[in-house]
């Protein structure tokens, strides 16, 4: 009987002891990390059970914002060649002033890159009022043929067809004069380039330069050409874009120029791109 009461004891003994050890173990879990070991686990299915997920934003697309649900395709089409109509005129007027392009670091035409050695040679020999000279007609030249370009650039604006009016729109701020300049640029070269050379002739530069040329060929025993007429005529058709562009950016962001109602109309739902 002592014996059972004995063995009775040591087990009751070792369960507390087993116990007082299991709590130690679960307030040292509840110290280290938080977890309490006593608290009811909570399955998936339970009413208790909650799901954290972190917040998640969604960002709308620029385009969603622009309210341009009124406007048609032959608006929005309306509008940007209005836009281009009125850079071109603009561009024009301000380039065809005496300095508009020379003074202008913007467009101002620089020396042909594969004639720019005759400007270091000509200058190192005492020479670079000559190349001065030769720089400033040919930015002379573009001044007096700009002139011409104001209907041929209108011409290519009332035939190009618009075909991605939308996203033109709602593009980068130069994105029309962009489309244009693409679309045209080669038959505007071919219109513009008689232009040039009448007035690389009217202004002198083409006899100024034959000089220089050929003072530059004596000195150094070479036989150096280029074609002036082609070079003068690329640079000042990608300066009258330099121009519509700035004054397309301005549509773009400045309401007060929009001076038409059809700019206004167009523009202004794009305001919220």
């Amino acid at each position: 009987m002592k014996k059972n009461i004995f063995i009775a004891a040591g087990l009751l003994f070792s369960i507390s002891t087993q116990a007082q050890l299991l709590d130690i173990l679960k307030s040292t879990v509840k110290d280290k990390t938080g977890v309490d070991l006593n608290a009811p686990v909570k399955t998936k299915g339970s009413a208790t059970t909650t799901a954290t997920t972190p917040s998640t934003s969604t960002k709308t697309s620029a385009t969603s914002t622009a309210n341009l649900g009124n406007l048609t395709s032959s608006q929005i089409s309306s509008g940007l060649k209005e836009a281009l109509n009125i850079g071109v005129t603009d561009g024009v007027k301000k380039l065809a002033l005496t300095d508009g392009f020379f003074k202008n670091e913007a467009v101002k035409i620089l020396m042909p890159e594969k004639l720019r050695k005759i400007d270091t040679t000509l200058r190192s020999l005492g020479m670079g009022s000559l190349a001065d000279e030769g720089v400033k007609l040919l930015n002379r030249a573009a001044e007096d043929a700009v002139t011409e370009a104001a209907p041929i650039f209108t011409n290519a604006i009332t035939s190009m067809t618009i075909t991605d009016a939308k996203n033109i729109l709602l593009s980068t701020d130069n994105a029309a004069t962009n489309y244009l300049q693409g679309k045209t640029q080669s038959q505007l070269f071919t219109a513009f380039q008689p232009k040039v050379k009448a007035s690389l002739g009217k202004v002198g530069a083409d006899t100024v330069w034959k000089n220089l040329i050929s003072k530059y060929n004596t000195f150094t025993g070479q036989a150096v050409t280029t074609d002036l007429n082609e070079y003068v005529t690329t640079e000042t058709i990608n300066g009258v874009f330099k121009m519509v562009a700035q004054k397309e950016s301005g549509i773009r962001n400045t309401p007060a120029m929009r001076t038409t109602s059809i700019l206004q109309k167009v523009f202004g739902a794009q305001d919220g791109k």
